[in-house]
């Protein structure tokens, strides 16, 4: 529309207004013809009536262009225009002078309309301009009706433009966020795959190297590597977009809810919206997932999971547990020393770069992280 680019939002919004468009063309078609006919008040009967036949050819014609959205070009647009002034212009000459209702009547909003579709609220403005100054300067004397009409068809032009325009924008809106969710799932698909399939072969074939020795080690070591490379890359796709809002900010509540899909985890949330940054957002939302692939790891894929998320109000905290063996203890030390961050930087910094702390709680009993996050966060990237 007004932008000059054509998505396929614009184009549905399009044709379902010019569709509701054809039929209002018919419909004030009728109505003229019934007037004419009704008031058959033409000094030259013959250029009246061939009036009112034009514009019967003029609206079928413009049904059957408008129905395909690659003839809505600016020419056909032009020339719908150029037939309603015509039929105005024509007037004075077929009924006379001192006419008072023009031949085209109400038929000429159908030109009007088209550019508020095509437009936007700057065409239909403009066509109504257009059309109300011809009218006005073809008549010998202008009441104070003429000038109501002409406010008419401003009005028209321009509200009809822009409800257009909204329209499409909420589409693109809309066929925006699905795409993202679907690209979001499909990261979060390809992210388990990789995980569950590449990751755990390369983990395998570090171990045995290590074990087997010469150059089997070599290859451990080689595969070692490219896991932690494979970690890193993928620590930076899998957080899911989250839905954001006016000023920059997103709904930690919603983002953590689209976890529950992974299989037996519950996610327990506030009755409300938890408005944060969206940055802050992405990075709690990517510190949860990686706990989650933790279970999924170390637990099981099917082992279950809980996510709690409570909004303290100057403060949000997110707990994730499971019913694992627990971390053993020097764990964590040993991965850090081989070069295996995950737990260091997916999580702790993540969180630690949000100003918050990560408190880990583990034995027999389980996993229980718990990240405390203030609600004023700025991200690594926000710096």
């Amino acid at each position: 529309m007004t932008s000059g680019t054509t998505t396929r939002a614009a184009v549905a919004v399009e044709n379902r207004m010019f569709r509701a468009l054809a039929v209002l063309r018919v419909v004030v078609l009728v109505h003229t013809v019934t007037l004419n006919a009704y008031r058959n008040n033409f000094e030259h009967p013959a250029l009246g009536w061939a009036c009112v036949g034009v514009m019967a050819a003029g609206t079928i014609a413009a049904i059957v262009v408008y129905a395909a959205p690659e003839r809505r070009v600016p020419a056909v647009l032009v020339a719908d225009l150029a037939l309603a002034v015509g039929m105005l212009l024509a007037t004075p000459v077929a009924k006379g002078e001192w006419f008072h209702a023009s031949i085209p009547g109400y038929w000429i909003v159908g030109a009007l309309l088209a550019w508020a579709v095509r437009y936007g609220w700057r065409g239909g403005a403009t066509a109504a301009v257009l059309l109300g100054a011809i009218d006005l300067l073809s008549r010998s004397h202008i009441s104070q009706q003429d000038w109501g009409n002409v406010f008419l068809l401003l009005l028209c032009g321009s509200m009809v433009g822009f409800v257009c325009e909204s329209l499409t924008a909420m589409a693109a809106d809309r066929d925006r966020a699905q795409s993202e969710a679907a690209a979001a799932a499909e990261r979060a698909r390809l992210a388990r795959v990789v995980h569950d399939g590449v990751l755990q072969v390369l983990a395998l074939v570090q171990r045995r190297g290590g074990e087997l020795g010469g150059e089997a080690a070599e290859l451990g070591r080689l595969a070692g590597a490219q896991e932690r490379a494979l970690r890193t890359l993928i620590r930076s796709q899998d957080a899911v977009t989250p839905t954001r809002t006016a000023g920059g900010s997103a709904d930690l509540a919603a983002a953590l809810g689209v976890l529950g899909a992974r299989p037996r985890t519950e996610v327990a949330l506030p009755a409300g919206a938890v408005g944060m940054a969206a940055p802050a957002v992405a990075e709690i939302t990517a510190v949860v997932r990686a706990c989650l692939d933790n279970i999924s790891r170390h637990v099981g894929e099917d082992a279950p999971a809980w996510i709690l998320l409570e909004d303290l109000g100057d403060h949000v905290e997110v707990t994730v547990r499971d019913e694992g063996a627990g971390i053993p203890a020097g764990r964590l030390e040993e991965a850090e020393r081989q070069g295996r961050l995950g737990v260091l930087e997916s999580i702790r910094g993540r969180i630690r770069d949000l100003g918050g702390t990560a408190t880990l709680d583990t034995g027999a009993h389980g996993t229980e992280w718990t990240f405390a996050v203030p609600r004023v966060t700025s991200s690594r990237g926000d710096r």
